[in-house]
């Protein structure tokens, strides 16, 4: 990975690369996109880009009142209705154990085979870090997710890295992309104009129903609402007053 230049809080966000056409989401749950990046998604499907979905568990974990059994195709269901509002059709899981995934060989290879399968030029996952803005601890899946995921990008274009994926799969290296962009950062670099994507955001995170039912006491709509457009219109002073989704983004 190349280092890109860190910019301070008070600093403008710079625009998203455009010079791409396959981009593949890699996150732990579902929601986890719903909550970080569907906006820009959606103004990336509308203008014929190529996105599709890599779900590393089935959230299985995520509903105390239901049994993982019923619980995980539930969500399953959920994650596909929400992927189709903002314009995905591909939406592919992994099922490591929702709550207990593990960083290491086996979650990369996982990952870098479907960056084999789907070729993208940007990959995106979530915030990696130990906590948020270090005011909240992060969850161990969204690390370990986030992480394996960075390492992944360069894992797939390597032959000698996990080379049963050529022999047994038939999965060449593909060493095309060209940047993995962070949603959720506390250190963003770029951001998207969201305001074309916004509202089927709002949509998009609502149709993750039962999830938001046993999350919050407010009005799902307006629950939904608040946050992704509270997000948006913070982010947006950063980048010229316009509603924003944004990313850290590092370069290969």
């Amino acid at each position: 990975m190349t280092e890109l230049v860190d910019h301070p809080e008070t600093d403008q966000l710079l625009p998203m690369p455009k010079d791409w056409q396959r981009a593949l989401a890699v996150v732990a749950h579902p929601d986890d996109l719903e909550y970080g990046c569907a906006a820009a998604i959606a103004v990336w499907t509308d203008g014929g880009r190529d996105v599709s979905y890599l779900l590393a568990s089935r959230g299985e974990a995520g509903i105390d009142t239901l049994a993982p059994a019923e619980c995980a195709p539930l969500r399953e269901r959920e994650q596909r209705a929400s992927a189709a509002v903002v314009g995905v059709s591909t939406v592919e899981f992994l099922d490591h154990r929702d709550g207990v995934i593990e960083y290491g060989t086996a979650l990369r290879r996982d990952i870098a085979a479907a960056i084999r399968r789907h070729r993208p030029e940007l990959v995106i996952t979530l915030n990696h870090r130990d906590t948020w803005g270090g005011t909240a601890w992060n969850t161990p899946d969204h690390r370990a997710v986030g992480r394996a995921t960075l390492d992944a990008a360069a894992d797939a274009g390597n032959r000698w890295i996990f080379p049963e994926l050529i022999t047994d799969q038939g999965l060449e290296p593909w060493n095309g992309v060209r940047w993995v962009a962070v949603a959720g950062s506390t250190d963003p670099t770029h951001a998207v104009d969201a305001t074309d994507g916004l509202e089927r955001s709002v949509q998009s995170l609502l149709e993750h129903r039962t999830y938001i039912d046993v999350l919050t006491d407010e009005d799902p709509e307006a629950y939904c609402r608040s946050f992704l457009v509270g997000a948006a219109e913070a982010a947006g002073t950063r980048f010229g007053g316009k509603p924003a989704v944004t990313f850290e983004v590092f370069g290969r």
